[in-house]
């Protein structure tokens, strides 16, 4: 029977199965995966279970870990067909249990210290105004926001010159960058006669 647990899948198709709280790995000996590679640290990556979500975090390794193109800054949660690229070796995580959740929402992630979004794990290019808006109604998530308090935060320049219509625009251009489809909005969506809220995020 096949073992429904989580794994690693590297170049050779050798399955490195996620079966403890902790997997490191690196070039060190007893790391649970050995990497011998001058452009691996003794310790340079480890993935590890938190509760139902599998996460994976650099050990402030010299070359850094690579996740789907990107270096990684902070721990980030795996998904399903994610590659994590250590050294010269690229794995693949593979998740059973995804099948069995219910991803409705894309997985919309906004670092607001380095000031990037991500959409499905992709960069999104926002222009300034986008950016104010969208950060915005995130620190209000879940919660509507009116029309005169949008205005207020993203125009703090204009005071009451700011029209509804502006709003409007705004946020349809937002759509356009963070929808699957900018005319059926999941995420950032219209409370009729009240204002937007963006839901929560995947």
């Amino acid at each position: 029977m096949t073992q429904e647990i989580a794994s690693l899948k590297d170049p050779t198709g050798r399955e490195h199965f996620l079966g403890g709280e902790i997997t490191r790995i690196g070039r060190a000996v007893e790391n649970d995966i050995v990497i011998t590679s001058k452009r691996v640290s003794r310790e340079h990556t480890q993935i590890r279970r938190e509760g139902w979500r599998i996460v994976v975090e650099d050990m402030s390794s010299t070359n850094g870990t690579i996740l789907n193109g990107e270096r990684l800054f902070d721990i980030q949660q795996l998904r399903d067909g994610d590659q994590i690229k250590i050294g010269d070796v690229v794995f693949t995580f593979f998740d059973p249990e995804n099948t069995q959740q219910d991803n409705v929402l894309p997985i919309l992630e906004i670092d607001t210290a380095a000031g990037i979004v991500r959409l499905n794990r992709q960069s999104v290019d926002l222009a300034p105004k986008e950016y104010t808006l969208l950060t915005y109604l995130h620190a209000r998530l879940g919660e509507v926001c009116a029309k005169d308090e949008i205005a207020t935060a993203v125009w703090p320049e204009y005071a009451d010159g700011v029209y509804d219509y502006q709003v409007e625009n705004l946020v349809r251009r937002l759509r356009t960058k963070i929808e699957a489809d900018a005319s059926k909005p999941q995420m950032l969506v219209t409370v009729r006669g009240r204002g937007y809220k963006l839901l929560g995020l995947g």
